[in-house]
């Protein structure tokens, strides 16, 4: 495990995981997360970041009593695409639709609203990748006015329960090409628990593309990884894309910080640090299924960069 952790880190917001803020053309920041009960999709809003934690919870959609997207509401992100506002985030089909509740499959709800948090949510609408299995943590970026898809997604005939792909969107809701995947859990700590990449984030800094994720299982083996392009590159093509063969952030036994993954980045008021909010337990000792514990609170860190423009997880620092 990672001893880079000097002292304990305080939580920004408690019991909120897979935390997602985002900085609107506003100036506001925006932040979604999952809710402990999985049940709706809830927004702050705030001036600054530490304001989001005392910010007022605005729920703008909850889930239906039954249908495909009525269980198990996850990882709602926020994100602002021409003028829009959407929410993606997965959701399950109830019982009498599919016995087994992990058929989790992606959707997008949106409003025209200027302020989010009072406007009226049109959908959800289901994103579909072309491959009908269960899929996750989508998210969204734009680079060269093209707009970009990421998610995780289970494909048949790959050992594990989800990788990682990329697509071009024609909308916000419609992909404009072929899923790509990028990346498969292969390494040690990629498939401790389960195999697992899931949770992708991007961040353009110093002309590449950095990709995030997560992976293994969601408690003290859940650890981050990095995958990176050049921002000349075809981001559709895999080959253009370098994956770390170790952990660039994973559970420090010293300060008792445990499981941390499902991260985004978001940038400081003074717009000149970047930000990495992500989520992590306090403790290991879970009672039951690891999905069921509440207590994956968010934190927010500065991220270090090195003399060749690479992102050190490990060297942030509280904010």
């Amino acid at each position: 495990m990672s001893k880079t952790i000097e002292r304990k880190i305080q939580p920004l917001i408690e019991q909120r995981a897979d935390p997602h803020i985002l900085r609107g053309p506003d100036g506001y920041y925006y932040f979604s997360a999952s809710v402990p009960e999985y049940d709706r999709l809830e927004l702050r809003r705030a001036k600054t970041i530490r304001g989001l934690a005392d910010a007022e919870k605005v729920t703008v959609w909850t889930k239906p009593s039954k249908g495909p997207y009525s269980e198990l509401i996850w990882a709602p992100e926020i994100h602002f695409v021409n003028g829009v506002w959407y929410i993606y985030f997965a959701a399950a089909p109830s019982r009498e639709i599919k016995d087994d509740l992990f058929q989790h499959r992606m959707y997008v709800a949106h409003t025209n609203a200027v302020n989010p948090l009072e406007g009226k949510w049109i959908g959800p609408i289901r994103v579909d990748s072309g491959i009908d299995t269960f899929c996750l943590d989508a998210t969204v970026f734009e680079h060269r006015q093209e707009l970009y898809y990421v998610w995780a997604q289970k494909e048949r005939g790959i050992e594990g329960n989800s990788n990682l792909y990329i697509a071009k969107m024609e909308s916000p809701y419609v992909l404009a090409s072929e899923p790509v995947r990028l990346s498969i859990p292969e390494y040690e700590w990629e498939v401790r628990g389960f195999w697992v990449n899931e949770g992708p984030s991007v961040l353009k800094r110093n002309s590449r593309i950095f990709l995030s994720y997560s992976a293994s299982a969601t408690d003290e083996n859940y650890a981050m990884g990095l995958l990176y392009a050049d921002e000349c590159s075809d981001l559709l093509d895999s080959k253009s894309w370098t994956k770390s063969k170790t952990p660039v952030l994973c559970s420090d036994l010293e300060s008792n910080h445990f499981g941390p993954g499902h991260n985004s980045f978001t940038v400081s008021e003074n717009g000149e640090d970047d930000l990495l909010v992500y989520h992590a337990r306090e403790y290991t000792e879970i009672v039951g299924d690891p999905l069921w514990d509440p207590n994956r609170h968010t934190f927010v860190k500065k991220l270090a960069w090195d003399e060749d423009g690479m992102p050190l997880f490990t060297g942030a620092v509280e904010f």
